[in-house]
């Protein structure tokens, strides 16, 4: 009878060693918690459309846009086409306007060109000098509120077919008091705008509008997914992304929520500021291809990644791109 019991007591001591062995591992290695963040950035400022002709609704969709701005309680930068304040070369004070407005709402204004230019196209010269022209109302319409012009955009994020080129366009910029502003979630987010004012150009009834916005929301989660993997996939963890929309009509509807989007999938709000501080983005940018990408992809192409790696990207569904009228090839 006692070595049963001294078995027993044997079995128990160790349940008990284990256990304790157990909590402590767990209380020298705790498990921290993901910390994933994001910076939301707008393009073509004060109002993509702009660049054909005035939308009719074009107040109402920017005080809607600006309201959903506001509500949502997040830092955010605007980049700023100057071209598109004027109208048969008239300056127009509305759009100007329309810019103060930002910076009343606390948001912050960088240069995206005057016109919108293509490095890649005009060369160095030319675009040098279309960032300066591009700055001849902002940095003084900063300047009011004592600061001045720190970001620039690259328009298509095309920034250079040469490592030359690139060097010569980042000096020059740093020259100016600049940074670029770097673009992690890349997306055809403007064919979704384009479709979308088809859509209220046309009076379409309520259905197809909210089709479109449900679309645009599953589009852009997708997105989000793929580019935190492809940052888990190659950093190791999830870079503090980055994300580029425009100011246009659909982001007028569906802002709000796209940041609820957001934040359920566990991912903080902050400034590019902020974002910009992770060493990731101290990585050399050696990308000179065409297209314009995200910088995760930049970072990938430098470390020879298979093309495996850039698999599974999210892709517009294509009665979108047929409805926008822009093309197989759009993306």
């Amino acid at each position: 009878m006692r070595m049963p019991a001294l078995c027993c007591l044997l079995t128990i001591l160790a349940l008990v060693g284990c256990a304790d062995s157990v909590q402590r591992v767990g209380t020298r290695q705790p498990v921290e918690p993901i910390d994933r963040r994001l910076a939301i950035t707008f393009d073509d400022l004060p109002w993509v459309m702009l660049r054909d002709a005035p939308p009719a609704d074009l107040a109402s969709n920017h005080a809607r846009l600006l309201a959903a701005l506001k509500q949502a309680h997040v830092p955010l930068i605007g980049f700023v086409n100057e071209g598109l304040l004027y109208q048969d070369d008239a300056l127009q004070p509305e759009r100007v306007q329309m810019l103060r407005d930002w910076l009343d709402a606390g948001f912050e204004l960088g240069n995206h060109t005057r016109w919108h230019s293509d490095l890649h196209a005009v060369g160095v010269d030319a675009y040098e000098a279309d960032i300066l022209a591009g700055e001849q109302l902002l940095r003084p319409l900063l300047a009011a509120g004592g600061s001045s012009p720190r970001w620039f955009r690259h328009p298509y994020l095309r920034t250079g077919r040469t490592l030359q080129d690139k060097r010569a366009v980042q000096e020059f910029l740093s020259a100016h008091g600049y940074r670029i502003a770097p673009v992690t979630i890349n997306s055809s987010e403007w064919i979704f705008a384009a479709a979308y004012r088809k859509l209220l150009d046309r009076g379409a009834g309520a259905g197809e509008p909210a089709r479109l916005r449900e679309a645009y929301l599953g589009y852009m989660q997708a997105k989000l997914r793929y580019y935190e993997h492809r940052s888990i996939d190659l950093l190791g963890y999830d870079v503090p992304q980055i994300l580029l929309i425009h100011a246009n009509e659909l982001n007028a509807s569906v802002f709000g929520d796209l940041v609820a989007m957001i934040r359920k999938q566990g991912y903080r709000f902050v400034s590019l500021d902020e974002a910009m501080k992770d060493p990731a983005y101290a990585r050399p940018d050696l990308y000179t291809s065409e297209l314009g990408t995200s910088w995760i992809h930049r970072w990938a192409k430098a470390e020879h990644k298979p093309d495996t790696f850039y698999f599974g990207e999210p892709e517009t569904p294509s009665w979108l791109i047929d409805l926008a009228g822009v093309g197989a090839n759009a993306e």
